[in-house]
């Protein structure tokens, strides 16, 4: 069985795309944020954007308001989670330019691209996004505004620099405007992203991804996730992993972010929504998978989550 960081990852369903091929020269300093129109090549109405860039030659600074600079080198990628405005620059102090008032874009269709800078050492950035037309993530929301990750380092690193390599380099000559590929690729980068971030969190740091070391909240989260449809309550839960019932509320609370119901009728209804993607499994069945009576008790409480009934939801999938 997953465990829950594999399935949610998994229930993101994250479409990807590279749109921008940036070179610059020091001393430069950019302020950019990604936009819908970025991703309407690729995606008609995204409701969470991460923006990435992946660093193929120098090095660089990223600030985000809220957050400290850090320093991005040639094989990083750098992830914004939640598509914070931030500035990208050569050295501390510069004067920022408007990204979007120095992007040329491409006269045959291909790759749009940036010059820019005073000519001292050069700096090669791609960059991608990341997008869904999902609301409700438990992860996303627990993420920081930055995250970096090094595809020098970890099992898949030579996969990654040579898919993005090759995605840049035919997106260049206007081969390549979306593909499986990067769809795949926006994927990896981005659950190998938050894998290293989970593995640096203090102890005393809360969230989503902090609930899932601690040994009663994750063995909940795991019981939630691999039996949704099973007939939980707090009390259950709690005799599950040896709480009373208010001290293990009072810890899921605290370290999710929310009671240990809510997130388990959000995460039924997460997992009714990908598979009404996936499958053609009737609704009556799926509402009595994820743990409802029946379907018109399903179809309220996703219509109360979603905006719409499960059927049309579906329909407008297919048609999509």
């Amino acid at each position: 069985m997953m465990d829950p960081l594999t399935e949610v990852l998994r229930s993101v369903r994250l479409t990807g795309g590279v749109f921008l091929d940036a070179r610059f020269t020091a001393p430069w300093c950019v302020f950019t944020k990604l936009d819908c129109e970025d991703c309407k090549p690729f995606l008609a109405t995204p409701t969470q954007m991460i923006a990435y860039h992946f660093i193929l030659d120098g090095t660089l600074l990223v600030t985000v308001e809220g957050e400290p600079t850090i320093k991005v080198c040639a094989g990083e990628i750098l992830l914004l989670p939640r598509n914070n405005a931030h500035t990208l620059a050569s050295a501390p102090g510069l004067e920022p330019k408007n990204a979007r008032e120095l992007i040329q874009p491409s006269a045959d269709g291909g790759l749009a691209r940036i010059f820019h800078g005073g000519g001292g050492e050069a700096v090669h950035i791609v960059c991608g996004f990341l997008a869904s037309e999902d609301l409700h993530n438990p992860l996303i929301a627990t993420l920081p505004g930055i995250l970096k990750v090094d595809v020098r380092q970890g099992a898949s690193r030579d996969w990654v620099e040579a898919a993005v390599r090759f995605a840049a380099g035919e997106l260049t000559e206007g081969r390549l405007a979306s593909s499986s590929v990067m769809s795949r690729l926006s994927e990896l980068l981005f659950v190998e992203a938050v894998r290293n971030y989970s593995a640096t969190l203090g102890a005393q740091q809360a969230g989503w991804l902090k609930g899932l070391a601690d040994p009663q909240v994750g063995r909940a989260l795991a019981l939630i996730h691999h039996h949704p449809g099973a007939p939980w309550s707090a009390e259950a839960l709690a005799r599950e992993v040896a709480l009373s019932r208010s001290a293990f509320v009072d810890r899921f609370t605290t370290l999710v972010g929310m009671p240990p119901i809510r997130y388990l009728t959000v995460w039924r209804l997460q997992t009714a929504k990908l598979n009404l993607r996936e499958t053609r499994t009737t609704i009556a069945q799926l509402a009595h998978s994820v743990g409802y009576e029946s379907e018109e008790a399903f179809s309220r409480a996703f219509k109360r989550e979603f905006g719409q009934p499960p059927a049309r939801w579906r329909a407008q999938q297919s048609m999509a």
